[in-house]
């Protein structure tokens, strides 16, 4: 499963009414594969390849922590802890993809 794929995962788990009114980017670099980021903007999700300059937060980990998180089988939280998970920018932003996109 390519990174696109797992992005493309998320995107159809996508909470619109959780993202009413938002406008932010999320950043994905992963450190085994492609960098993506999503736009959450008034209650659309829209993903995109590469690096934008614009985000407000970056979360880095690999394809596979990637993976886990998406499907449900890890938890962002203990992948954090376990320094699997790292974010740059505003962290209280990487709390609320699991409200914007529930397992």
């Amino acid at each position: 499963m390519s990174v696109a794929d797992i992005v493309q995962t998320m995107q159809a788990k996508f909470n619109s009414s959780a993202a009413a009114g938002l406008d932010l980017v999320f950043q994905f670099n992963i450190e085994d594969g492609e960098n993506h980021y999503l736009v959450v903007k008034d209650g659309t999700c829209d993903v995109k390849q590469g690096d934008s300059p614009d985000a407000n937060v970056t979360l880095i980990m690999d394809k596979e922590t990637l993976k886990g998180i998406t499907s449900g089988e890890t938890d962002g939280m203990q992948a954090f802890m376990a320094g699997k998970l790292r974010a740059e920018g505003d962290m209280m932003l990487a709390m609320k993809l699991g409200e914007l996109f529930p397992v």
